[in-house]
Order: C-alpha cells, then sequence, then structure tokens
C-alpha cells in the first residue's frame, strides 16, 4: 500500500486534533476573552486558571519532546534568532484590542461559528483577509519594514535562538540542559501552583478538563508535525495550534483548492469548526444568531480586521503565542502573552468608558 505524503498526513492529523480541541472548548467554555472578562468585571478566575493549566501542560509536553530529542523545537518559528520585541507588543496589544470588539480570539471565534453564530463567520473573514494581507498582501510591505527598524538580531549579542534557556545560560554560565530544567520547573511549577492553590478551581471540574485537554493538544501538535509529519525529503514545518494566519491561509485554499496544498494550521481550522458543531450538535446547545444592529456589526468588522493584522504582527494569537509558543520559552512569546493580555484589558476598559481617553485613564489607574 502506497504511504500517504507527509502534508496529507499531517492534515489529517491536523484536523483530527482540530476536532479534540473544537469540542473541548465549545463544550468547557474555555475562553481567553472570557476570562480576562470574568477577573476584570466580576473577580473570578476561574477561567483564567483554566488557561494558565493548559498553559503549564503545554510547556511540560514541548519541554519533554525536546529533551527526549523527540522534536527539536528550535525548528520553530518561535526560536528564531530575530527578536521582534516591538511587534510583539505592537500586535499583541492591537489583537487583544481587537478580541473584546469581537467577543472572543481568533480560536473562539471559529468555535462560536462551529456552534451557530454568524457573527463569527464575518469575523472569521476579516481576520482572514487582513491576516493574509498582513502577512503577504497590502500591509505586508509596511510590516516587513517595521520588522526591519524594531527587530533585535540576537546573532550579535552570540545566542542561538531567542528561548529564555539560552539567554539564563548566557547570563548565569549554567549549561543549556540546566537552565531549560530550571525555567521549565519555574513556569509550570509556578502556574500550577497559581492554578491549585485556589479550592474554587479544585472545585470546578470543567475548568481542570479543558486546562487539561487543550493544553495537551499543544504538544500533541508539536509531535504530530515534528515526528509523525517529519521525512528527510519532504519534511513538514514544525507547527502546533494557532489561529490567525491559518485562518487566512484556509480562505486562500477554499478560493484555489487545484494546486494548492492543505498543512496542519489549515486543517486545524477545519478541525475545530466541525468539532465544535458536533459538540453543539449533541449536547443541543446550537443556536444560530446574528448581529443585533448595524453598530454590532461595524465592532465586529473591525474588531476581526485588527486581529488578523496584530496577531500576524505578534507571530501568533492567544493560542498561537500564548500556548503554542509559549511552550517553546521563546522571550518573544512571552511579551506578546502579555501585550494581548494588556490589550484586553483596555478593551474592555473602551467599552466600559466608551472612549480612548477614558479607557487609557482607567487602564492606568488600575495599572
Amino acid at each position: 500500500m502506497e504511504e500517504l505524503p507527509v502534508s496529507t498526513l499531517t492534515g489529517i492529523l491536523g484536523f483530527g486534533l482540530g476536532l479534540v480541541f473544537g469540542a473541548t472548548a465549545q463544550r468547557t467554555n474555555f475562553c481567553t476573552m472570557g476570562a480576562i472578562s470574568d477577573m476584570m468585571l466580576m473577580g473570578d478566575w476561574n477561567r483564567f486558571r483554566a488557561w494558565m493549566l493548559a498553559l503549564a501542560v503545554a510547556i511540560l509536553g514541548a519541554q519533554s519532546l525536546h529533551g527526549l530529542e523527540l522534536v527539536d523545537l528550535n525548528r520553530s518559528i518561535y526560536l528564531n534568532t530575530s527578536l521582534g520585541w516591538a511587534g510583539a507588543i505592537v500586535g499583541g496589544l492591537v489583537f487583544g484590542f481587537g478580541m473584546t470588539m469581537t467577543g472572543g480570539c481568533g480560536y473562539r471565534t471559529l468555535v462560536r461559528f462551529g456552534a451557530g453564530n454568524l457573527k463569527s463567520l464575518v469575523v472569521a473573514i476579516m481576520l482572514g483577509i487582513f491576516a493574509y494581507m498582513t502577512l503577504r498582501g497590502l500591509t505586508g510591505l509596511a510590516r516587513v519594514e517595521f520588522e526591519s527598524m524594531t527587530n533585535i538580531n540576537l546573532v550579535d549579542a552570540g545566542l542561538a535562538s531567542q528561548g529564555m534557556p539560552d539567554m539564563v545560560a548566557a547570563v548565569t554560565g549554567m549549561s543549556l540542559e540546566a537552565a531549560r530544567g530550571v525555567l521549565t520547573l519555574a513556569f509550570a511549577g509556578g502556574l500550577l501552583w497559581f492554578c491549585f492553590k485556589s479550592a474554587r478551581f479544585r472545585a470546578s471540574p470543567r475548568n481542570i478538563v479543558a486546562g487539561l485537554i487543550l493544553g495537551a493538544l499543544v504538544p500533541a501538535a508539536w509531535y504530530a508535525t515534528g515526528v509523525i509529519g517529519f521525512d528527510d525529503f519532504e519534511p513538514a514545518p514544525l507547527a502546533s495550534f494557532t489561529f490567525v494566519a491559518p485562518v487566512g491561509e484556509s480562505l486562500q485554499y477554499l478560493m484555489t483548492f487545484t494546486g494548492s496544498t492543505i498543512n496542519f494550521g489549515i486543517a486545524a481550522v477545519g478541525g475545530v469548526i466541525a468539532g465544535s458543531f458536533a459538540a453543539a450538535k449533541g449536547s443541543g446547545t446550537f443556536r444560530v444568531e446574528s448581529f443585533v444592529d448595524a453598530n454590532d456589526m461595524f465592532r465586529h468588522i473591525i474588531g476581526g480586521a485588527i486581529m488578523g493584522m496584530g496577531g500576524v504582527m505578534a507571530l501568533g494569537c492567544t493560542i498561537g503565542q500564548g500556548l503554542s509558543g509559549f511552550s517553546t520559552l521563546a522571550l518573544g512569546s512571552l511579551i506578546a502573552l502579555l501585550s494581548i493580555i494588556a490589550g484586553g484589558v483596555l478593551g474592555i476598559k473602551y467599552l466600559e468608558e466608551g472612549s480612548f481617553g477614558g479607557a487609557f485613564k482607567a487602564f492606568l489607574a488600575r495599572g
């Protein structure tokens, strides 16, 4: 029997893992925007802790794969030697602000669409168009110029990547393996302590299950593309879950099917939508929703557009940088994650205050 091409194999794996991702996120209401909103408006940290639990699991899984030499995370886009600190900050802030306009980030948009929300279809289309424009289209040149002016070449500092273990090893004189172990235990251990010190979180099996499953899917994706999808003659790009550029690539794939090649990201997008649809139908929660009025539609269009631009500038979304990127212990991912959270907080303040001036004042007062 003829073996499947690597691109086909990784596509099948991407769709399968995406199914689990979409179904889990739909049934557990795992949502980054919702987590930030719960914290700020209700003082409820449970969904944020679910996100942090997912991050801890993702770090432990990814670093274990790397330590066992099953996957070389240095092949990922997150650990290159060009530190895009400015793109991570600006893009993260813009993306975080945009997700408050739409009520959810990239993956949540796909999950909501699968469950019948037509507003999310509009958001996904706008996100995909503007992501692809910023990646390879009209606004791509401006992005490249911005990166060339602000990115830091870490080779000049004698570093092999922007991984935090490399930096700690260079500063302290520790071996790279020791630095990686220390940081893995520090981040993962600290996050696990933060999550499970809360009695309310310990009593919330839905949030615990969400964190464990979605966190485990990140190293599963690294394994799928880095081990199962590895081929000396036709290697698949090393990737895990991210939902900005792949949405744009998915739109292009739908329009240019002939001659196009499906990849892990495109397949995962389809899997998330299908998984959410199946979970919503199975649980009886599938509901067709549309815009309330023109202002609601306008806000979602603008939010989707700036999420697409910001996500590409930041090299990922709440999942792409917040889970997949951070699981590699990349400094750029940490900067992007903090910026996305700050952008989300600012966006909520904007919706509360009704103006940017009031939002900044409230944001600074909270800080």
